[in-house]
């Protein structure tokens, strides 16, 4: 039943000699042209399963692997869909789509029947192991349901049925997409609801646990957790609505407020720390939460709130330094998951929300822009290298957006640094967007001590862990658990639309997706990742950058336990070794370690490094002061 990672490295009976003893713990026991075939990378294996498209809005293919897995019939009627059933979306799908969805279906409920939901937590349990923490949970970008409380007349239909999120939301989007857009999108000038628009973010483990019927999210951890003796008395998720800049979060929801709240109320009543556990952009809230908490420009909590109050932080996945697709998602409403849809899906996806409505969309989330890269240049590399360039390799990916060789461009004439694609995002973006990014959000370093302490009286800076600090909590221990080994976004090769698409469309370029060899997947050029989030984002501040004096002065303990990808060919989700983004929320050992650091036994967890990370961070240009 024990994971391979914990039987290798991980877990015996004695604290690590660094640990710091706990009193309250129990005791038991050319140029860039076309010319890239030089690149000496693996070319990445492509699944049938594209679930991410799910995630990035209305994909027809998403919508039908959805119904699949909702575990009744194998053809499942949608009664939202006045009339509509599986059937009559079977009838003009492709016979060999249907196929791989059918094989994909048994297959998951295969893995589903013969795999006892609890048994992480019932094993740990047999140890000797409970309930002994409060933990409180925040989810990642777009895990968390929106539901609307508007009561306009638009609204009324609506009300309290999510439109993100459900079944809701597929229905609006494909028969209601104006309303649906209108209640998705934020006010382009305020950042927060439009006129009679009121959509919240849901409450409670039914906030996050599934997406839609049948794809979990934070469901296994919570079996697990409840099998080690968690209840809704001691444990918590705090969902947020996604789309909103964090100061937006607190001016309109009072979450922080109310998270600190909480935290509070369970610390007096239980006489025990909380153990804060975050996926993906969760990380940057916690990290955003810990300066807020702190500073009198926020809760007023003082320096020594988080060593009060906060045992220690997992941080799952965490895209510290952001993501470097959504550069592309902002800047012309692509990604890798789009890139790579086939024809027929492309045609259901442009139908129901083109390029430049994906890219508008994403633009009215202000949230979602917290995820652009963090650290320029330095961290990202130039057009002279980058720090995770593998040997050999002839074209460095410190060139990120990448053009066709004597074009008549009208946007570049050069290929782009991450640097450059920032600003050129920031310069051709409509004056609402580039204005409330900039007032939101910060995205350089900090070289100094010095610097360091002034940011943390800039809320702007304070998602950004290379211009601030980690809190003023010594006995902190961060947990740093990620994913390797899955091929990530990387960089892209743009080229001007097609007409007539470029006749009604205001965007000015597309990825290339005709251009498939070597290290470019359909205009995609792949790296070292989780699927989604590159390593540098999830290993650098692990590994090296809160190393550094200026940005852990207090000397917070950091485990990084990297879980390679090892999927089960066989099940759709990747089975108990995947270590892909979202579903890594699934993985045995990962489970078994949230369970161990809540019963306060983490200082059993070791390190365990598998990728070149400490190579790639040491070759990066951020350096001790």
């Amino acid at each position: 039943m024990e994971s391979n990672l914990r039987r290798r490295v991980l877990v015996n009976d004695q604290p690590s000699e660094s640990s710091t003893p706990r009193d309250e713990s129990p005791e038991i026991p050319e140029t860039f042209g076309y010319k890239i075939d030089a690149v000496s990378h693996h070319r990445p294996k492509t699944s049938k399963r594209k679930y991410t498209s799910i995630f990035f809005l209305g994909s027809l293919f998403g919508l039908i692997a959805a119904g699949f897995f909702a575990n009744s019939n194998d053809l499942i009627d949608f009664p939202e869909f006045r009339g509509l059933s599986m059937d009559s979306f079977l009838d003009v799908l492709p016979a060999g789509l249907v196929k791989d969805m059918r094989d994909m279906v048994i297959g998951e409920r295969d893995y589903i029947q013969s795999y006892d939901a609890f048994a992480v937590g019932r094993m740990v349990r047999s140890e000797g192991l409970s309930a002994y923490h409060p933990i409180v949970m925040v989810p990642g970008v777009i895990s968390t349901g929106l539901e609307s409380w508007g009561t306009s007349n638009m609204s009324l239909p609506y009300f309290r049925k999510r439109l993100w999120g459900s079944w809701s939301m597929m229905r609006a989007l494909v028969l209601d997409k104006e309303t649906w857009k209108a209640h998705i999108m934020l006010d382009k000038e305020t950042g927060l609801d439009p006129p009679g628009i009121k959509l919240r973010a849901a409450q409670g483990f039914d906030a996050t646990d599934f997406f839609i019927t049948g794809y979990w999210i934070w469901n296994k951890i919570l079996e697990n957790l409840a099998s080690l003796g968690y209840d809704p008395m001691n444990s918590y998720t705090a969902a947020y609505d996604w789309r909103l800049a964090y100061t937006n979060l607190e001016k309109r929801d009072h979450y922080f407020t109310r998270l600190m709240t909480h935290i509070e109320l369970a610390v007096l009543l239980q006489n025990r720390k909380v153990v804060l556990t975050s996926h993906s952009m969760g990380s940057q809230v916690v990290f955003y939460f810990f300066h807020w908490v702190s500073s009198q420009h926020g809760g007023r909590g003082g320096d020594d709130w988080v060593e009060k109050h906060i045992e220690s932080w997992i941080n799952v996945s965490g895209c510290m330094l952001g993501a470097l697709k959504s550069v592309s998602a902002l800047l012309s409403g692509e990604m890798r998951d789009t890139a790579q849809l086939n024809a027929f899906a492309v045609y259901g996806l442009e139908k129901f929300l083109s390029k430049s409505e994906r890219a508008e969309i994403f633009r009215a989330m202000p949230g979602m822009s917290s995820m652009l890269p963090i650290g320029g240049n330095a961290i990202w590399g130039d057009l002279g290298g980058a720090p995770d360039d593998q040997p050999g390799q002839e074209h460095s990916y410190g060139s990120f957006l990448n053009f066709r060789s004597g074009q008549n461009w009208t946007i570049t004439d050069r290929n782009l640094t991450v640097d450059d694609a920032m600003g050129y995002l920031l310069d051709t973006a409509e004056d609402w967007y580039r204005d409330q990014v900039k007032g939101s959000y910060s995205w350089g370093i900090a070289h100094t001590r010095a610097e360091v302490e002034a940011n943390e009286d800039d809320p702007a800076k304070w998602i950004n862990p290379l211009e601030t600090r980690l809190p003023l909590a010594p006995s902190l221990r961060i947990y740093c658990f990620y994913g390797v080994g899955k091929p990530t976004e990387r960089g892209y090769y743009y080229r001007p639309p097609e007409p007539p698409a470029s006749l009604t469309t205001n965007l000015n370029m597309t990825i290339d997706t005709g251009l498939t060899q070597g290290a470019v997947d359909h205009g995609v050029i792949m790296g070292e990742g989780d699927g989604t989030v590159n390593l540098m984002s999830t290993g650098y501040m692990c590994n090296r950058g809160w190393k550094m004096k200026r940005y852990n002065p207090a000397g917070a303990n950091i485990t990084v336990v990297e879980m390679p990808h090892e999927p089960d060919r066989f099940n759709p989700r990747g089975g108990p070794n995947t270590a892909d983004h979202v579903d890594i929320l699934g993985r045995q050992n990962l489970n078994e370690f949230i369970l161990r650091i809540a019963a306060g036994r983490g200082d059993t967890i070791r390190d365990h490094i598998v990728s070149n990370i400490r190579e790639y961070a040491a070759r990066a240009k951020v350096y001790e002061e």
